[in-house]
């Protein structure tokens, strides 16, 4: 539950800086979050949540 609560807020963030710096239109913001909502319910969903969460381990494991 943490890490897709901060994988939202970190992903809204990207989109928010998108749309401030780099000319994002409100409608392609709103695209994309259709796209994602409607991909979720999709067949692909437990594919992408556990590459999300292996990229998220891998990244967590990093040493500096």
């Amino acid at each position: 539950m943490i890490l897709s609560i901060s994988g939202v807020v970190l992903l809204g963030v990207i989109v928010f800086l998108f749309f401030r710096k780099d000319g994002l239109k409100a409608s392609h913001a709103l695209v994309c979050a259709l796209f994602g909502f409607y991909l979720a319910g999709t067949a692909v969903a437990p594919s992408i949540k556990a590459g999300g969460a292996s990229l998220a381990s891998l990244l967590g494991g990093i040493n500096f």
